[in-house]
């Protein structure tokens, strides 16, 4: 068994995520709490008790996603799990590859923190409100989506955000330019095309002053190489060197999310099974529909992770 930990990004939280694993366990209550400190705000009560709406604010969500897989993390390695012997790469969906990071040693849990909210907060005040608007099509290959963002432009921006699986990808633009795309879209066969609710249009070149805080803010950050190689959003490929980490997380900010690419890529490089590390199974549910031969596990109760140290330990 040759395994990656996969960790998730936004739209997986839900309010009470993580609640029973501080409930649990020490190690976890310890993760929360030093999120909490870093931050300089309680965002364990955000993320167990709501409302829904706080925790949602990108701000809030991205740092809190982290959390919970970092908190999931510590809990396998007092358990015995050590990430370098037992796991081959690490990756995560967009703000995932901090926690990717973070789990891999390259960024201490306190710094992701930090550089998680002041992402979320760049990313957020990046377009005013109702400006911008990302959507889903559903049942087009990605260089149809591609030729679909293009046509839709219209001298405004529409790009492909996120190549999730095969016929799920994301575009994200200027709201109208978007609400083309949806139409253009369902002219060439998609099956379904939707707004997403979210609050900015992540992933797209509208997003170039967060990139631009994120390089600040990633250019006085203690980046040290990853334990294992982390498989990079914008590459699909694998990098270790901490200034081009640092270089590709800022890339990350307008660039396309290729997680299909970076699935195969690790399959065909030896990876049997993706572990996804943290809340939800959103990564879990992709891996099948990207490649039939590689097996998506989600860790994300005391149960899980009983289930993943028999699997790597039996």
């Amino acid at each position: 068994m040759t395994i990656a930990f996969t960790f998730p990004g936004q739209g997986s939280q839900s309010v009470g995520m993580g609640k029973l694993l501080a409930d649990t366990y020490a190690e976890a209550r310890a993760v929360f709490e030093e999120v909490d400190e870093a931050l300089g705000q309680k965002l364990s009560d955000v993320m167990w008790n709501g409302p829904d709406d706080a925790l949602t604010l990108t701000a809030n969500a991205q740092p809190a996603l982290m959390a919970v897989s970092l908190a999931t993390m510590r809990v396998l390695e007092a358990r015995g799990l050590d990430l370098k012997s037992v796991v081959s790469y690490v990756a995560g969906h967009s703000l995932g590859e901090y926690s990717a990071l973070a789990a891999a040693g390259s960024l201490d849990v306190a710094t992701a923190a930090r550089l998680l909210r002041i992402r979320g907060d760049a990313m957020q005040n990046a377009v005013p409100v109702g400006q911008g608007a990302m959507a889903a099509l559903l049942g087009l290959d990605f260089d149809v989506a591609v030729e679909v963002a293009e046509a839709a432009a219209q001298g405004e921006v529409c790009q492909a955000a996120n190549d999730n699986a095969p016929g799920q990808v994301v575009v994200s633009g200027h709201k109208a330019a978007v609400e083309r795309a949806i139409e253009i879209a369902k002219a060439k066969g998609a099956r379904r095309a939707v707004m997403l609710p979210v609050s900015a249009p992540f992933h797209c070149s509208l997003m170039a002053p967060a990139a631009d805080a994120m390089a600040e803010a990633l250019a006085g950050a203690d980046v040290k190489a990853p334990v294992v190689p982390l498989v990079a959003n914008v590459l699909a490929a694998p990098i270790t060197d901490p200034d081009e980490i640092r270089n590709r997380l800022v890339e990350q900010v307008t660039g396309t999310v290729r997680w299909r690419e970076s699935v195969i890529w690790l399959a065909e490089n030896g990876v049997d099974t993706l572990v996804e590390v943290g809340t939800g199974k959103v990564l879990t549910g992709m891996v099948k529909r990207i490649h039939k031969d590689a097996a998506g596990l989600a860790v994300n109760s005391p149960e899980d992770i009983d289930a993943l140290m028999e699997k790597i330990t039996g």
